[in-house]
């Protein structure tokens, strides 16, 4: 039993030692990933992607290398400005291992180094700027670090791709009066928009008032001359017929009597001075009344005829206005007011003040077309107006020496 046993463990010995061998011999590395074989404790060779075999007992492999690029973040590190301030900037470093042999003999910790190179180097950057500078350079420092740490990490066997400046934080006191600045700076700004448009308004407003004047004006000026022309026909009438009736001195006397009463009319008239003329006026009416200047045909010399002349005056050319073709020419006057506000408007703010002209699709304003003439109305015949009294003779009291008239 005992021989037995002895032959069954020296067979499993030679086993696990045959085992033992085929691993150490037979070696699959990835794709992307070196590495390096050192033999009796020297390099030997770099094994790539793919199946090898080695020497069992002779043959050990040193490091596993992998060749894809990494990404590498290093913690914030303080960095003093050139104004004497303290920034904190976090970096990331993308990196690729080009030799594995120099990545694992030329240098012990390549990730360290890298850290240290660039802690080093974004001091020296950052130490000849100020903080402006910091903070809208990063383009710049990215550019400078990456050509440092490729040039240093070339002999490791490690290409730099690429550097970032992940963030820049500068103390809370600075962060604080940054947005203080920015605050002031936009209040600026804003008040500056706000009394550029307070100008823009006064200008408008300015505009519309003096064009509202100027059609006032305008109306105003061809309400008057309507008007005056107007009378002027009416004071032709009242001429015309005035001479064309030949007025008596009954109704003379008698218009002078209705006016009378409206010359006493009034609260603070305290005292009526009746006139001379009335004496005059009631004789020319109890005349009327009693037929005592008729006569001897029984007929009144001064009876109102129609004598059918026309006295020629000087309102023969007046002629009145169409007040439909006032309006419309008033009308267009607004239109095209409005149009000039309307392109002031617009050449102002798409101008050098910085508002921005009416957006696409908007309509713009619309110039009404002037209104179609009305069509005008003929004149009314004239009515005969009463005639108006001229003066009446004086009474025989007024002769000079008081001697009556003969």
């Amino acid at each position: 039993m005992s021989g037995v046993s002895a032959g069954l463990i020296v067979l499993l010995l030679l086993v696990i030692f045959a085992v033992v061998v085929i691993v150490r011999t037979i070696r699959i590395v990835p794709q992307q990933t070196s590495q390096i074989v050192e033999r009796l404790g020297r390099y030997s060779r770099t094994l790539d992607g793919g199946i090898h075999f080695l020497v069992p007992f002779v043959d050990k492999v040193r490091a596993n290398i992998d060749l894809r690029e990494q990404v590498v973040s290093f913690p914030p590190q303080p960095v003093i400005t050139s104004d004497n301030l303290v920034v904190n900037i976090d970096t990331v470093i993308y990196y690729a291992v080009n030799d594995a042999k120099a990545a694992v003999y030329e240098i012990a910790n390549f990730i360290q180094g890298i850290e240290q190179l660039t802690v080093t180097t974004l001091r020296n950057v950052i130490g000849s700027l100020d903080l402006e500078q910091t903070l809208t350079s990063r383009d710049q420092i990215n550019a400078q670090l990456r050509g440092v740490l490729d040039e240093a990490t070339g002999k490791w066997g490690i290409r730099v791709s690429r550097v970032e400046l992940k963030a820049i934080d500068p103390p809370h006191s600075v962060q604080d009066s940054m947005e203080k600045q920015m605050r002031a700076e936009r209040d600026r700004r804003a008040a500056i928009l706000t009394a550029e448009g307070v100008k823009q308004s006064a200008i408008l407003a300015a505009e519309g008032e003096k064009q509202s004047q100027i059609l006032r004006a305008e109306g105003s000026a061809q309400a008057r001359i309507l008007e005056a022309q107007g009378q002027a026909r009416a004071i032709q009438q009242v001429f015309d017929a005035i001479h064309r009736g030949k007025p008596t001195q009954r109704l003379l006397a008698y218009q002078y009597l209705q006016v009378l009463p409206q010359i006493a009319r009034g609260d603070a008239n305290k005292m009526w001075i009746v006139p001379s003329e009335l004496t005059d006026a009631l004789k020319g009416i109890g005349n009327a009344l009693g037929g005592t200047d008729q006569g001897p045909t029984g007929r009144d010399e001064d009876e109102w005829v129609d004598s059918g002349e026309r006295v020629p005056t000087a309102f023969e050319e007046t002629a009145l206005e169409d007040p439909a073709r006032a309006l419309a020419e008033a009308r267009g006057e607004a239109a095209r007011s409005s149009a000039e506000a309307e392109g002031h408007r617009k050449g102002v703010t798409g101008g050098t003040h910085g508002f921005p002209a009416d957006p696409p699709g908007m309509p713009s304003a619309a110039v009404p077309s002037p209104a179609p003439e009305a069509p005008v109305a003929p004149e009314p015949p004239a009515v005969p107006q009463p005639p108006v009294a001229p003066e009446p003779p004086a009474s025989p009291t007024d002769q000079p020496g008081g001697e009556p008239r003969p």
